[in-house]
């Protein structure tokens, strides 16, 4: 795929592999048909009445504060993926990149909304999320963070990035947004779909839950085409995905604190953590682990390491930073 940290996998939400998620997929997917089917029954009314179609229903450029976030982004993420753009006014790259959001906000006509955030104005948001510099971008839809990119990006790649978000809301929460697309009608499918059919399965497979049918698609698209990216990164997540099915996040972080030294442990725990998020304390208590250990059971921690590396990008800094600590472990 494109370069990771400023990127969405089609369906692998990268850096925040949320399970909750999986659950709140379905709720909001459901309360987004609820209001699709009311946008839809409204604009068959106004047709009918020979009204002019109405435009989105919310505003496409705002600006957040400490006191408006709950309404403006998360209850708003249920039926539109709110984009957040972290800023401050002495920024210079963030001048640079936020005419270019706030000019495809307007351009995506309601199937995005764009939230502006001051982080000197609003350091308590900011530390919440973590925003360690900017510009950064992440997104919220139905509730569920989805960090984009940090940094500047110029106006193509910043599409790419858009386009797959709202393939990823339509497709994996049933969040729409409100208007048309760029370039289409009301309701169209996004300007950017990837264009391998077999990876085209293996994200659909991925998307419904199919974690089995994702790692086989996946496995033979890589059987054609070795060093696809993209594949290896969805299968690294499809893999991770299913590692953690059933398992007890209480009960595996206690028996990994119980034993450091068991090295099944200490993996299971590491898995939780990053699909919960915790992306740091994934790679840390690797790291240990690797660097605790000898033969089979030190070379186990590392390939773990290195398959989580994949599922959440070579250029990620956070992997750059423990690429450095592995070293340090290893030799």
């Amino acid at each position: 795929m494109q370069p990771r940290n400023s990127r969405l996998n089609s369906s692998a939400l990268r850096g925040a592999v949320d399970l909750a998620a999986v659950k709140a997929a379905g709720e909001a997917a459901q309360k987004a048909e609820q209001a699709r089917a009311e946008r839809a029954r409204q604009a068959a009314a106004a047709e009918a009445a020979g009204v002019a179609p109405a435009q989105a229903p919310y505003e496409l450029v705002i600006d957040v504060t400490e006191d408006t976030f709950e309404a403006e982004v998360v209850q708003r993420s249920t039926e539109v993926p709110v984009v957040i753009d972290f800023w401050a006014e002495w920024c210079g790259p963030c001048k640079q990149l936020s005419p270019i959001l706030e000019r495809l906000a307007e351009e995506y006509a309601g199937r995005i909304v764009l939230a502006k955030i001051d982080v000197d104005a609003n350091q308590l948001i900011a530390q919440q999320f973590g925003i360690q510099g900017i510009p950064a971008v992440m997104a919220v839809v139905a509730g569920q963070l989805v960090p984009l990119f940090q940094g500047a990006e110029n106006e193509a790649n910043v599409r790419k990035v858009l386009d797959q978000l709202i393939l990823v809301a339509e497709q994996r929460f049933g969040v729409v947004g409100g208007a048309g697309v760029p370039g289409g009608a009301a309701g169209g499918a996004p300007s950017y779909v990837p264009e391998d059919p077999a990876l085209v399965a293996a994200h659909e497979a991925l998307v419904r839950g199919d974690l089995g049918g994702a790692i086989q698609a996946f496995e033979n698209v890589l059987a054609d085409q070795p060093g696809n990216a993209e594949a290896k990164a969805g299968l690294a997540q499809a893999q991770l995905l299913r590692r953690v099915e059933g398992l007890d996040l209480q009960t595996v972080r206690a028996a990994a604190a119980a034993d450091p030294k068991d090295v099944e442990a200490q993996l299971r725990a590491a898995d939780l953590d990053l699909a919960g998020g915790h992306v740091e304390d994934a790679f840390g208590r690797l790291v240990d682990t690797v660097g605790r250990t000898f033969g089979e059971d030190r070379d186990a921690a590392r390939l773990r390491l290195l398959e989580l590396f994949e599922v959440i990008g070579a250029d990620d800094p956070r992997v750059t930073a423990a690429r450095t600590a592995l070293a340090r472990v290893l030799f």
